[in-house]
């Protein structure tokens, strides 16, 4: 039995089955009307050839990295660079016809996947930046550097895309507070102590990865915290824009979306995977809360007293 505290996602594919039963399967070509606001569930390269073309606003993509990893029974296998390289270009030259000229894309890595990726996007995008955030989770290593950044590639259809940086300002505490004739020069003096709402570099340090307190956190092994796809979706898309995932996992791309009032289409392979997105989503109805982000801003972590 599990603490009352402990609010993970981890029912079962028969305890979930209501939430199973959601899920579209995709058979033949689609339009978007059938697909909007839905987790296809199926084989992600089979499906991308039968949905509709230029529909997608804004593309967030969380790949298996180049490691070993079972995800609750689907095994993904390490390979060579060259292996790794051809799996990245079939599932980019699928979802190429489905972006629309003016979309965003951003592609979720490791250090050794960022290096194969990133020779693969510029091939096919313009590549606007990388932005490289902190992962305070996993055990140390005795032979190396602990592993604790991962890399997120900027890519764009064209020069011609959305970028909203009001929307995804930090909100950082003062520490050295300078005032001009009295007054607080570009910060603000609250209750609750000095802060300032900064402009986003391309370092993010205030992620929390999901743990087992966090109403969003899964069993899922390679969870995606919500704040951070919160920052991507507020900033490369617009209300009622389409987001599209292939790679879902435990839903976190479509349960952001959800909660700032996007359309999204998420793929999933792994039924287990699919039960608990469709429950987040049903959660997502009632509460829209996403953890470090509060009042229009992006909180700048242990920042509050």
């Amino acid at each position: 039995m599990k603490s009352k505290l402990n609010k993970t996602i981890d029912l079962t594919i028969e305890e979930g089955k209501v939430y199973l039963d959601r899920c579209i399967k995709v058979n033949s070509r689609t339009d978007v009307e059938s697909i909007l606001d839905k987790t296809l569930l199926g084989d992600t390269l089979e499906i991308l050839s039968l949905m509709p073309e230029k529909f997608i606003d804004l593309l967030i993509v969380d790949p298996p990295y180049n490691i070993d990893k079972d995800f609750h029974g689907n095994k993904f296998k390490k390979s060579a660079d060259g292996i790794y390289e051809e799996y990245t270009k079939a599932w980019i030259e699928r979802v190429l016809p489905l972006l629309k000229n003016a979309a965003s894309i951003y592609v979720c890595c490791d250090w050794k996947s960022s290096i194969v990726i990133a020779s693969v996007l510029k091939r096919y995008f313009y590549i606007q930046n990388r932005i490289t955030w902190q992962r305070e989770k996993g055990r140390g290593a005795l032979y190396n550097w602990k592993n604790g950044m991962e890399d997120i590639w900027f890519a764009t259809m064209s020069k011609d895309y959305t970028f909203n940086v009001e929307a995804v300002k930090t909100r950082r505490r003062v520490v050295a507070p300078y005032k001009v004739d009295g007054k607080p020069k570009d910060w603000e003096e609250t209750d609750e102590g000095n802060f300032r709402n900064t402009y986003p570099s391309n370092f993010w340090d205030d992620i929390s990865i999901p743990y087992w307190s966090m109403p969003e956190n899964t069993a899922h092994p390679t969870q995606k915290p919500e704040k951070l796809l919160a920052k991507l979706i507020l900033a490369s898309s617009n209300e009622k824009d389409i987001v599209f995932d292939p790679f879902l996992g435990s839903g976190s791309t479509s349960v952001c979306a959800k909660k700032l009032g996007r359309h999204y289409v998420g793929i999933e392979q792994n039924e287990q995977y699919c039960v608990w997105a469709e429950k987040r989503l049903e959660m997502a109805d009632t509460d829209k809360r996403i953890q470090g982000y509060e009042d229009g801003v992006f909180w700048e972590r242990n920042a509050r007293k």
